[in-house]
Order: structure tokens, then C-alpha cells, then sequence
């Protein structure tokens, strides 16, 4: 059967091209706002583009840091995109302003120090041992970036009896966070909608992971 994922609307994302990339690797695709449809999807993927503050205010529109905060005390699976991932940390600081985001995850999204901004067109990434999203993709796969702004240290350190979250990190001026694996709770900061092929098989993998 095919698994019945929701792209939530929330004014902020490439909600068509999500869509269409999803349904293009076997997927079930609904886009919209409803807070219960977002809930009861068999997974949620949470877009984002432009500023972190917009992006905040949007979700917390529809609610959606409380369908993330609910999908995932449930372990059932969410995945973010680009600002979507961005916002899933504490805080992110864009112009000197300090946006408070879902904090699912410790840390601050900031500007990249790079001699060219934004960071865009295709780079590689460095996945870590053990890595599902990135299972069967050679070492020199390059995915899709558009992005300023971005999260370059990891501050979740899990306790005893938890898994350390798998963390692919990726670098344009400086390293930075390029895609999270935790449990139920999945993100990117490329857009694999984008990323043509390799995005079509990352987007595949994480479909695999939801049951």
C-alpha cells in the first residue's frame, strides 16, 4: 500500500515540487494546512524557504509546531526541508533578530561565513556511519543547495539508553549541518525535491523508513 504522506501548507515552501517528488518515488501526497489531516498522515514533510522568522510565524499559524511536537512524542515521522530544518532548532538569528523555533533540537541557525552567499547550485555531503537516507548513494553524490543561513555546530548530545542522532554535515566557507537523522524525526538542509535523481533516492529511503 502506498504510504500517505501530508506537505504542510503553511505559506512558506515548494509545496508542488515536494509533491511532485514525493508521488514520483510511490508516495500517497496531500498538500494542506488541516491540522488533522497533518496529524494522522502515515508522515509529515515539513518545507521551508526564505526567512526564519516568516517561516515561524507561518507554522505557528496552522499550528504546526504543535502537529510536529505531537507527530513526534509519537514517534511517527517528520521530515524537514531546507528552512523546514532550520526551524526545527531552538533559534535561528537573520539581520540581528532572534526568532525562538520548535526546538526539537539544541543549536542556532546563522549566517554562513563564505566569500559567496547564498550557497547555491550542487555539493557534496558527508554522511556518517550507519546513515538510512543516504544508504546506496556513492560518496561523490552531490544534492541541490539554496540557502545563507544554515547550523554549523551540533549541540544534542543523547543520553544513556538513546541513540546519537546520525548528522551528515556538509561545507561552503565553512562546514555546516546537511541533513539530521533522530529516530522518527528526519531533515535536510538541500532540497532533495531538486536534486533530481539523488534526491528522488534519499527521498525513497526515508519513504522506506515510514510504517
Amino acid at each position: 500500500m502506498k504510504k500517505k504522506v501530508t506537505v504542510l501548507d503553511y505559506g512558506s515552501g515548494n509545496l508542488r515540487s515536494a509533491e511532485r517528488a514525493l508521488a514520483r518515488v510511490g508516495a500517497e501526497v496531500t498538500v494542506t494546512a488541516d491540522y488533522e489531516a497533518a496529524m494522522e498522515a502515515d508522515a509529515l514533510v515539513v518545507p521551508g524557504v526564505g526567512a526564519y522568522a516568516a517561516c515561524m510565524a507561518g507554522l505557528r499559524a496552522v499550528r504546526g509546531e504543535r502537529i510536529v511536537a505531537r507527530r513526534l512524542s509519537a514517534a511517527r515521522p517528520v521530515l524537514g526541508i531546507c528552512v523546514g530544518m532550520q526551524i526545527l532548532f531552538e533559534t535561528g538569528v537573520e539581520h540581528g533578530v532572534t526568532t525562538e523555533g520548535c526546538g526539537e533540537w539544541p543549536g542556532t541557525v546563522e549566517r554562513l561565513e563564505a566569500p559567496v552567499l547564498p550557497h547555491m547550485g550542487w555539493n557534496t555531503v558527508k554522511p556518517p556511519d550507519g546513515t538510512v537516507l543516504f544508504a546506496g548513494l556513492d560518496a561523490d553524490t552531490r544534492f541541490y543547495f539554496v540557502h545563507s543561513y544554515g547550523v554549523r555546530s551540533w549541540e544534542l548530545q543523547a543520553g544513556p539508553g538513546f541513540d546519537d542522532p546520525l548528522v551528515t554535515w556538509s561545507e561552503h566557507g565553512v562546514p555546516f549541518v546537511a541533513a539530521v537523522e533522530n529516530g522518527p524525526l528526519a531533515a535536510t538542509q538541500f532540497h532533495p525535491e531538486k536534486s533530481g535523481d539523488a534526491g528522488a533516492h534519499l527521498l525513497t529511503n526515508w519513504l522506506g523508513t515510514v510504517t
